[in-house]
Order: structure tokens, then sequence, then C-alpha cells
């Protein structure tokens, strides 16, 4: 079965461009942004290790932890991000997890032997401080992943935890939440006195909190 929503994020210890990860305790405390590539030198992912790379403070600024896998051992993975620098622009001082035996892709559902038996599956998975998987993201070769939308979808994780709300299509930091349906209209008002904009019955707007 593969890895769903709010399951607890597979433990694993493995070598990488950097040091051995043991990814509980790495981990532990921070939200963790973890994207597969299915192997180093290729060239999406190339572009998409260079802008994780030159956007990494963007992810800090949240605190969120970055770290990657392919396939290859660390030593390939050191080559490949000379390359990853050239193209993005940024030194990548996040680490890239080594997965030769495809272990942990299989742990994390980034398996797919009809696609390829030697390669990962493109995905991202946003891990919470306590380790729960809370969003899965799975791309298709030929599409380079998207960081805005990694960003966005993080930050509106972290706004519906804050403050207990739901956030609305295209939702953007700043932009009005969504009171959740579990919650009494006489409950929202006693939280929200006067802020309250109801569309429907059931859709009801209030300021996001910061």
């Amino acid at each position: 079965m593969s890895l769903q929503l709010g399951q607890t994020a597979p433990d694993f210890t493995a070598d990488s461009s950097q040091d051995k990860i043991h990814f509980q305790d790495w981990a532990k405390g921070h939200w963790t942004v973890f994207f597969s590539h299915p192997k180093d030198f290729t060239p999406i992912c190339t572009t998409e290790l260079g802008q994780f790379a030159r956007r990494k403070a963007e992810f800090d600024q949240r605190g969120a932890q970055l770290i990657g896998l392919s396939v290859d051992p660390p030593d390939s993975h050191r080559e490949w991000i000379k390359d990853v620098a050239k193209v993005g622009g940024a030194e990548v001082s996040y680490p890239i997890v080594a997965d030769p035996d495809l272990k942990i892709a299989k742990q994390y559902g980034m398996f797919h032997p009809e696609a390829d038996a030697t390669v990962t599956v493109r995905s991202v998975f946003l891990i919470d401080p306590k380790q729960k998987v809370r969003l899965i993201l799975t791309y298709p070769p030929s599409i380079g992943r998207n960081i805005d939308e990694i960003l966005r979808a993080l930050d509106a994780l972290q706004q519906a935890d804050k403050q207990g709300v739901a956030t609305p299509v295209d939702w953007k930091p700043g932009q009005d939440v969504v009171v959740p349906p579990s919650v009494s209209d006489a409950d929202a008002e006693k939280r929200y006195p006067g802020k309250i904009r109801k569309v429907t019955s059931y859709l009801r707007f209030v300021p996001a909190e910061k």
C-alpha cells in the first residue's frame, strides 16, 4: 500500500551527499520537504534542484528543511551538485540521499516498476514537525515541479494548523481563510465577532491570523 496522508513518514538511515542521515533524528521538530529524483544528471531534475538551492532561504524562513533523494551513490551526487550549482546559481547546502537499492523509494511509494523498474517516481512530501505526512505531489518525468506551489502549500498547512481553519482555492498568505464546517455559526461568531463573511450556509470566510 502506498504511503497515505496523516501517516508517520517512514524512518530510514542512509548515506547522502553530506553525512549519513538518520531521518527521524534529522527531521525532528521541523517541517521537512522531501523530494525524489529518478537519477543524477537528468535535465529536469537538475533545474529543480537548482531552484531549491536558490530559494532555500524561503524554506528556512518557514522552519522547513530540504532533503532530496536519488538512486545514485553519494559520490555521484557530489559530482551532480556541481552542475546543479551552475544551473541554479546557488550552492546546494541541503543533503541528497542515496537510495541505490530503492529501499526508501519503496517505503514512500516512489517506486513504479511499470514506468521504470530502476528509478524513483518524482514525488514531493511535506512532512510536519510531528513527522506526519501532510501533502504528497507526484509529477511525470516531462513536467518540472513548481517551487511557488510547494511554498504556497507549506504556508497553507502552517496557517491551517495555527488557526484551525482551511484555505480556499489559490489562497496566499494574508488572504481570508475558511471556517471548517465542524464549527457552528455560534462558536465561529464567538471567536471572530463581527468578522465573518458568510457566502453560503457552509462557506464562511474570516481574516487570516498573523
